[in-house]
């Protein structure tokens, strides 16, 4: 169920195994506590969904955020149709970043899920004087869209080809070491993206932390929950 390189996709019985993994997640969630979790600190945490995904799909991290002691924010731009909702040079995503730090008066911390994530890594790029920090989680940021069994979806639901020179440049964009702290939550056994393009190389500053999980409902595994918690509060 392994890819054997970053350049290939999840094999099929990964893909097909994703729905009764993610069934598996909500019922580990049903037993998540807050125990032990490092506690934040009131910064302002924007938190991004995945492909085609809304608010909705990020409701129990956000809510652990709060619990947490941070300030979490949805990023309220609807459902995630790449380009179609956050613009060609994501400035409605910008826009929003920019409307939590005038809020709060103080810099943002980035958590985005799949896509959401590779979004969350070109506004750092382009505005660091807006972002702390970056967290992905399960997001193909470094390798191909090939690399992954949702490409396809991708160009249907964004009007986008991966092959296109601007998708091509955005993710290339995205790939490139943040000039701020940043991490990537990646599973080896995701059936939708191969986990090995969810996190920088070997030796990067960006750390890489890795866990058991499927893609589908992976904002809600409680390994995952207690990853975000951990660095976060490493961040501190």
């Amino acid at each position: 169920m392994i890819p054997r390189t970053a350049a290939e996709p999840p094999p099929r019985l990964a893909l097909a195994l994703e729905p009764a993994r993610a069934a598996m997640t909500l019922a580990e969630l049903a037993r998540f506590r807050l125990a032990g979790l490092a506690r934040g600190d009131g910064r302002p945490v924007l938190v991004s969904p995945g492909l085609c995904n809304t608010d909705r799909s990020n409701f129990v991290l956000r809510a652990m955020l709060g619990r947490l002691g941070y300030r979490p924010y949805p990023w309220r731009l609807g459902r995630n149709f790449g380009v179609r909702t956050v613009g060609p040079e994501c400035e409605k995503l910008i826009a929003r970043v920019e409307e939590i730090q005038r809020e709060t008066g103080g810099k943002v911390t980035l958590i985005g899920v799949s896509l959401g994530g590779v979004m969350s890594r070109i506004v750092a790029h382009r505005r660091p004087d807006l972002v702390r920090a970056v967290l992905t989680i399960s997001s193909p940021f470094a390798g191909p869209p090939s690399a992954t069994n949702v490409w396809r979806p991708f160009q249907l639901l964004t009007g986008e080809k991966i092959a296109d020179p601007a998708v091509v440049e955005r993710l290339a964009e995205a790939a490139r070491p943040l000039p701020m702290p940043s991490a990537a939550i990646w599973s080896r056994s995701d059936g939708f993206v191969n986990g090995l393009i969810c996190r920088e190389g070997n030796d990067a500053a960006c750390r890489a932390l890795e866990v058991r999980s499927s893609h589908l409902f992976v904002q809600m595994k409680p390994q995952v929950l207690r990853a975000v918690a951990e660095i976060l509060g490493g961040w501190a």
